[in-house]
């Protein structure tokens, strides 16, 4: 195999700036929440098109592929196109959806979470095409995925599980502030229930009062969430998964970070204002590293006194709302943790292919912030948030990495900003990708 021609593959990036700028600003024009992401699956479909993709088309959930290249090895990059809201409006300093740009930002809802990532991988398939780079060892699927705001992972399960999609590996273009990033901690949705007994406010003693139920259950989550690992306390909290004594996979918990869970919202019904609540739900946000899995989750709080004295009923939720074009794909709300590990191929071959066209360290934009904040972080890190890596491998064992344009701060933020610069370095690292991986 020839010597990768690093310098060709920077300049080609360099010359699609303003396209991909371009680009990425028309995305921003086309609202497009969960399950409303329809105008841009479009739109990502025609410039796929435009640009001499072998293959472009909408599957029934609505999201757009795109495949480049013959080969028999298929690697995926993977953007999600649905953005959150924006909130209060008053918190922004400018239209998110009419958006701005200077010389070194594009403002806009989405522009790092994450839209920059579906135009570099699209752009990083055309640089390839452009130069040569394809040959019979490999081909290239992007993807802009739907609804991954509202559930992280449905997407892939479905094109998995429905449409027989399974990649060697994929990138997840998720932000990642310049860095590659091998993995993020899990989550799950559960809801805590307990019953009561209602009676007349005027006499509580005669009912039996839900709301109070839950607040015993509530104080001891919080418990799980700050008490420390040793014999001082009954309840243990979470932190002790970074120990060895307690997680045979404690080294990666601790590269991840320990788990987390806070309460999120609070149901109850009651027949009036005058009356005692005769039941109470809470919802969890559980936040799982590396050794936790679903069913020890919802055993921690089974096992917390207060729910054991009160019977409270632990569930998970599901999803089941429809895409963009009418079809539901159900699934538990259960997002696994995911890591790959540092010497993995996948991990090496990115990592090769960063340092091989920009060095060791974080490329930063022309922006004080941002140059001051990557200059303290290592190359290779993890997420704090959620991708749609949970399915790949978390439920399937596909080889996830990550490495995308943005700012993770700047995600569900007003005032979102992606940076001009991160465009163009990743859509060259990614037409370097295949070909150190294929070494």
């Amino acid at each position: 195999m020839s010597e990768i021609n690093y310098e060709a593959i920077k300049e080609k990036a360099q010359s699609y700036q303003a396209d991909m700028t371009a680009f990425l600003r028309d995305l921003i024009l086309k609202k497009g929440e969960s399950c409303e992401e329809g105008d841009k699956s479009n739109r990502i479909k025609e410039e796929m098109e435009k640009l001499g993709f072998d293959k472009a088309w909408i599957d029934p959930q609505g999201n757009v592929l795109g495949e480049m290249g013959t080969g028999a090895t298929q690697i995926a990059y993977d953007a999600h196109i649905d953005t959150v809201g924006i909130g209060n409006i008053e918190n922004w300093d400018f239209d998110p959806y009419q958006g701005f740009e200077d010389d070194a930002l594009i403002g806009g809802r989405g522009g790092s979470d994450q839209l920059g990532g579906i135009v570099s991988a699209v752009y990083g398939a055309k640089i390839m095409k452009d130069l040569g780079l394809l040959n019979d060892k490999f081909r290239v699927l992007v993807t802009g995925t739907v609804q991954e705001e509202d559930c992280d992972g449905n997407c892939w399960l479905y094109m998995i599980e429905q449409q027989n999609i399974k990649p060697e590996f994929v990138v997840s273009t998720e932000p990642t502030d310049g860095g590659i990033y091998r993995g993020q901690r899990g989550r799950m949705e559960i809801r805590v229930e307990v019953e009561g007994v209602s009676c007349h406010g005027s006499a509580p003693e005669r009912g039996d009062n839900a709301i109070y139920k839950m607040a015993e259950i509530l104080k001891e989550i919080e418990q799980l969430n700050e008490n420390p690992a040793d014999d001082s306390v009954e309840i243990k909290g979470l932190v002790k998964m970074l120990d060895e004594k307690y997680n045979p996979e404690y080294k990666e918990a601790n590269f991840l970070g320990r788990g987390t869970v806070t309460t999120s919202e609070i149901f109850f019904t009651s027949p009036s204002r005058c009356a005692v609540a005769d039941s109470c739900a809470v919802s969890l946000d559980r936040r799982m590293t590396a050794g936790e899995t679903w069913e020890s989750c919802i055993k921690e709080i089974e096992d917390l006194p207060a729910a054991k004295k009160h019977n409270a009923k632990v569930t998970m939720y599901h999803y089941s709302r429809p895409s963009w074009t009418g079809l539901s794909y159900e699934q538990e709300c259960y997002f696994p943790t995911w890591v790959i590990p540092q010497d993995h191929k996948v991990t090496q071959a990115l990592e090769r292919a960063y340092k091989g066209l920009y060095g060791d360290q974080r490329i930063a934009p022309p922006v004080e912030k941002e140059q001051a904040k990557r200059a303290q972080l290592p190359l290779t890190d993890k997420w704090t948030f959620s991708t749609n890596g949970v399915a790949i491998m978390g439920r399937h064992g596909i080889p996830v990495i990550g490495f995308g344009p943005g700012a993770e701060d700047q995600a569900h933020a007003p005032n979102e900003v992606t940076f001009k610069q991160d465009l163009v370095t990743c859509a060259a690292t990614y037409a370097v990708l295949p070909l150190e991986y294929i070494k």
